[in-house]
This record gives structure tokens, C-alpha cells and sequence, in this order.
């Protein structure tokens, strides 16, 4: 091509293209070549890359006998192709191909559940640690310190549900509290109020995905990933990432005694920061009706498979020793839109705990529930007495999906939980 600067002699495999195609290699005389700009672009950029004057591609002789060969258009080539080198941009992508990754990177099918199920019907106020507190029928009991209906025995994790408070000093600050049970609390008893229950929410999704994916656990305030697997050196890439938010997990490596997850072209993350959900759309042994709930006591999260799909998914928080959510397969016996839990694990009562309206609760093996806790901070990580505890807006969710017989399946691909009955009491919140 005259006046170009590349020269695409007969035995280059870009002429044999061009006559082929019915173009004429003198400029003057080729057909119109606009519908083909991209690619005619591309095969000059190749005869570029090959002429005398241009060093070759990198390329060992003996594994790639045609070595002489053209580099071949960018493209994933899971095959040797023969006639040309899948270097450069090809070796890019057929590896990440090979991992999983295809660019540009496609999202998980799924999306956010509607954010109206956060809500919850009560107002909630933790009482202060240790102390005895009176429950009075009237507001009037309460100013008058008279004698009380009820009182809530001392304990460190204990909650009442309010559904009005009242000021009666003019002071901007509520000073008596209205229960979901109809009784009444003084200001002096509650520590403070709990101003929003956690608003974190798993995903619904349209199609089970292909791979796996999680969630940045909280118990970081950032993640940043590094090129390579493993804590030997710093090359770490600039993308940070911070609690909840999601992540695509390609391929697993381990490195000394740590996982890492591929979640993105070169970049890995430990994978101890991260809440893991594997798809299996298998149902376990004793689902007939392809409907389950799965809960994954290693990786703190929760699938729900329906029709042998995944429809949603999210962190949780389980039981820690000594008190662990036990293992098997549980069918649901019970549902409540909202309950009151309390009792103890110690002799004394010293552990005495009491949780008024615990919303969206279903029983499913013995004392052990899936419930919405909004006393939680955070999910992702064990905390429980033996429930499995959902943010209130995953509760809600789960509660609208679920009925009484669907079965729940609870596991630990670790096998550290225990699975003799011995080492299990009824289980709590």
C-alpha cells in the first residue's frame, strides 16, 4: 500500500486476505473498504507488527512451531489456533477466560429486594445492664413509682418494643415508654434507644449464577486486593473495598494455610474477608420439592433455592461456641411475625437475656429460629446462642417466602461444628 508505510508482500498471510477479499493491494485501485474498517485496521496493525525493522513477538520457537506466523486477532483461543500466536491481548483473555472472567465483566443476575422490607413495626430501647426493671400498667403507675404488673429480671442483652413515648417534662426527650405489650417503662430503666435496626439486605436473584460470589465481611473497615495470591509482598492494586460490599469470586488458590479468590482480572483477596455463597442447585439429601433454605455455618451465609433456583441470598450470623446452630436437616414448625424470646443458659441467670418482638421468626429445631435481630450491628460472623440471625429486611423477606414443612438445611463444609447431640441445648436467639 504506497504512501502507508506497510508492506504486505504475496507472502504475507494479510495480502492473501486482501486479494481474497477482492481488493486490489494498490491503492488506487481497491473497492470501497468502509464496511470493513475495523478489521482491515487490525490486519495492518498485524503487518505492522511483522515487517522487517519491527522486532518480533515474543514467542519461544519450540512452543510455537509457527513462530514466523502472524499474532492473531485479540480473542479467546482455549485451542492452539495453528495458523497464527494467541500472544498479547489473546493470552490476556484466554486466561481469564480460562478463569472464568469474560470482559467486559458481566453482573451477578440479581438485584436488591425491596427496600420498604427493612421496615419493622416497632421502635426498640436496650435497658440497662443488671438491673431489675419494673413494668407498670399505667403511665400514671410509672410517675407515681407504684406497684408494677411485671419485672423484667437483670441481664446484659435485654430489649423492649415500644410503640409510643411520651415527654411529660417539656424537655425534647422522651421520659416513658409505651410497650407493643401494653405495659409501661420509665426512661430510668433503658440504657438507650435504638435509632435505625441495620439496614443491610442479601440479593433476590433472576437465574442461579454461574459462579460463586460473597460479600466483604465486617469486620474491616476496608479490603484492598493485591495482584497476586498470598501476604509475601505488596502488590496491591488500589482497589479498595469496604464492608458488604459484593463481590464475583472466579477461582480459589491456596497459599501456605490461606484461601484466595480471584474476584476480578488479577485481582485476589484473602478469603477470610469475605461471606462466600457457592450455588448448588442440588437439592440434599431428603428435599423432595426443590424448595430449601441453606445455611452454611463456615462461610456465614444463607441461599435460598427454590423450583432447584437460587432465588436469595445473604450474610447471617449463627451460633459461636459453646452455643453453635446445630447441623442436619429441619423442617420449619412454626412461623410469628414477631415474639417475644428470653431465658438463660447459666444456673444463676446470670446470662439472663429478654427480646421483645424479635421480628419475622420461624422455628424450625426446637428453640433455634431463622429471625430478623435487631439488636445487631453486623452480620457475617458468628454471635448467636444457636439461632440463625438475619439483618430485619432479609428476615422479612425469607418470612414472606417461606411456609410451614419447607425444609432447612444447615451444614458446615469445615466440619469443625459439632455434630454430637450431647454438645446441643435447645438453642436461643
Amino acid at each position: 500500500m504506497p504512501g502507508s508505510g506497510l508492506h504486505c508482500t504475496p507472502l504475507h498471510p494479510c495480502f492473501r486476505y486482501f486479494t481474497q477479499k477482492g481488493y486490489n493491494t494498490a491503492y488506487s485501485q481497491r473497492q470501497p473498504m468502509k464496511p470493513y474498517f475495523f478489521l482491515i485496521t487490525m490486519l495492518l496493525l498485524t503487518c505492522l507488527v511483522c515487517q522487517p525493522g519491527f522486532p518480533a513477538a515474543a514467542a519461544d520457537p519450540a512452543a510455537h512451531p509457527q513462530s514466523g506466523s502472524v499474532l492473531c486477532l485479540p480473542g479467546i483461543y482455549p485451542l492452539d489456533p495453528q495458523d497464527c500466536l494467541p500472544l498479547g491481548p489473546s493470552e490476556v483473555r484466554t486466561r481469564n477466560a480460562q478463569q472464568g472472567i469474560l470482559l467486559p465483566l458481566a453482573p451477578l443476575p440479581a438485584t436488591t429486594p425491596d427496600r420498604t422490607l427493612v421496615n419493622v413495626p416497632f421502635n426498640y430501647a436496650m435497658l440497662k445492664e443488671n438491673e431489675s426493671t419494673p413494668v407498670y400498667s399505667t403511665m400514671e403507675d410509672a410517675q407515681a413509682n407504684g406497684e408494677p404488673i411485671d419485672t423484667i429480671a437483670p441481664g446484659k442483652l435485654r430489649f423492649i418494643a415500644y410503640f409510643d413515648s411520651f415527654d411529660t417534662d417539656d424537655n425534647g426527650k422522651p421520659n416513658y415508654f409505651h410497650l407493643s405489650s401494653n405495659g409501661w417503662v420509665s426512661v430510668d430503666s433503658v440504657a438507650t434507644r435504638v435509632s435505625a435496626v441495620p439496614r443491610f439486605q442479601g440479593l433476590t436473584f433472576q437465574r442461579t449464577p454461574l459462579n460463586s460470589f460473597g460479600w466483604i465481611i465486617p469486620l474491616n473497615p476496608t479490603a484492598q486486593t493485591k495482584r497476586t495470591p498470598g501476604k509475601e509482598n505488596g502488590d496491591y492494586t488500589g482497589h479498595v473495598l469496604t464492608e458488604y460490599d459484593q463481590v464475583q469470586i472466579y477461582a480459589a488458590q491456596k497459599v501456605g494455610d490461606e484461601e484466595w479468590f480471584l474476584v476480578g482480572p488479577d485481582e485476589w483477596l484473602e478469603a477470610s474477608l469475605i461471606g462466600r455463597v457457592v450455588p448448588n442447585t442440588r437439592p440434599p439429601e431428603g428435599v423432595t420439592n426443590g424448595r430449601w433454605i441453606e445455611v452454611n455455618l463456615y462461610e456465614q451465609t444463607l441461599a435460598v433455592y427454590d423450583n432447584s433456583q437460587l432465588v436469595f441470598a445473604t450474610l447471617i450470623a449463627t451460633g459461636m461456641e459453646p452455643f453453635w446452630t446445630r447441623p442436619g436437616l429441619f423442617q420449619i414448625y412454626s412461623r410469628l411475625e414477631s415474639t417475644l424470646m428470653r431465658g438463660a443458659f447459666e444456673a444463676d441467670q446470670s446470662d439472663f437475656y429478654y427480646l421483645q418482638d424479635v421480628p419475622w421468626t420461624m422455628y424450625y429445631d426446637e428453640a433455634r429460629a431463622l429471625h430478623g435481630a435487631y439488636w445487631r450491628t453486623r452480620f457475617g460472623f458468628q454471635q448467636s446462642h444457636g439461632c440463625v440471625n438475619l439483618a430485619p429486611g432479609d428476615a422479612h423477606w425469607l418470612y414472606n417466602w417461606a411456609k410451614e414443612g419447607d425444609w432447612v438445611y444447615v451444614w458446615d463444609p469445615s466440619g469443625e461444628t459439632p455434630t454430637d447431640p450431647a454438645s446441643y441445648t435447645v438453642g436461643a436467639p
